[in-house]
């Protein structure tokens, strides 16, 4: 049969939209970064020449860039012309509102976007391809820049809000007292389960760059009464003593020797009958399905010198060698599972 005979089952249309589809991220990354959404919620649906005046567009490209973005659902317009935020981008891009999810889009646009233009290099040599391109430490470097940090930080609490809500509300939180977010970030976390259960009482863990971040946090959210900070790293100081500790996003970072170690740390930091609770993108156990979980562990590829993304079942595997008495896999939102991992009595 001629390579050219298609049938209406097959078609290019899917391997034209992946290939092409940086087009779309990078028009929504750019909205993000000019404060589009922003600032259509504070000043309400406005029309091409207001919005081109507002952000510096050019006439050139203005229409074209703000009618993609109503193509792809990110805007809309009414038959008047006026542009206006969809439901979600109101709710999600919005950066006064407390569900702001651009410092994540944020980090992507300044930092991942181009570092992922070097994934070739990346699977060829097995290197980083960030900051840390030379050698070093990717999270020194991280961490050493203010401005950096700052969108590091933002972008965690981004990627955390929906998930932590989750948690809060999934876990049984009633039977435990303290608990401690280990590598907190700004605290989306802290804030979501100690705003749910005014019972409990927290500590932020991270390293001490990040403590003013922490408390201002804490005291805009009205938390600062039962949630402290403590200064450390988790590879060479003792971990906080609580009855829950809580890992986000804290070992896809690492290989698997620094996740092993990581487990038993916190089996051995936990009262008789505590848990740890460890959620990230975990990869389906068949590895066919989570495609968010395969491409964060390419990202992991890219921004680390040895971490990965893992199954549920590996977690569970690594949980029960750590010395854990239960452990299982719970999925959340989206792509996003938690472990947990319980310390026999």
């Amino acid at each position: 049969m001629p390579d050219a005979a298609l049938t209406d089952t097959v078609t290019p249309e899917a391997i034209l939209q992946l290939g092409l589809g940086f087009w779309a991220s990078k028009t929504l990354l750019t909205a993000v970064e000019l404060g589009l959404f922003t600032g259509l919620a504070a000043e309400g649906p406005a029309d091409l020449a207001a919005l081109a005046a507002r952000h510096g567009l050019h006439g050139r490209g203005a229409a074209d860039f703000l009618d993609a973005l109503v193509a792809l659902g990110m805007l809309e317009r009414d038959a008047g012309g006026l542009y206006a935020n969809t439901p979600a981008t109101a709710l999600f891009l919005d950066s006064a509102k407390p569900g702001y999810l651009g410092g994540l889009l944020e980090m992507a646009n300044r930092r991942l976007y181009p570092f992922w233009g070097r994934l070739t290099e990346a699977l060829k040599t097995g290197q980083p391809q960030n900051e840390a391109r030379e050698g070093g430490d990717p999270f020194a470097a991280l961490y050493a820049d203010p401005q950096t940090l700052g969108i590091f930080l933002r972008a965690m609490s981004g990627g955390t809000r929906l998930t932590a809500g989750i948690i809060a509300a999934r876990f049984p939180w009633a039977g435990h007292r303290t608990f401690a977010d280990i590598g907190c970030a700004q605290g989306a976390l802290v804030a979501a389960v100690a705003g749910a259960h005014p019972h409990l009482s927290a500590v932020g863990f991270d390293l001490p760059s990040v403590g003013p971040v922490f408390e201002r946090h804490m005291a805009e959210m009205g938390l600062s009464d039962r949630a402290r900070f403590q200064p450390g790293s988790f590879f060479t100081d003792p971990l906080p003593s609580a009855d829950v500790l809580v890992m986000g996003h804290i070992l896809h970072d690492w290989g698997l020797d620094e996740k092993r170690m990581l487990l038993r740390k916190a089996h051995e930091a936990l009262p008789p009958g505590g848990a740890l609770l460890v959620y990230d993108a975990m990869i389906d156990d068949d590895r066919r399905k989570n495609a968010l979980g395969l491409l964060m562990s390419l990202n992991m590829l890219i921004e680390t010198p040895a971490g990965f993304d893992y199954t549920g079942a590996q977690a569970i595997g690594w949980a029960r060698e750590a010395g854990f008495a239960e452990a299982e896999v719970q999925p959340l939102a989206g792509p996003h599972s938690m472990l947990v991992a319980r310390k026999g009595q």
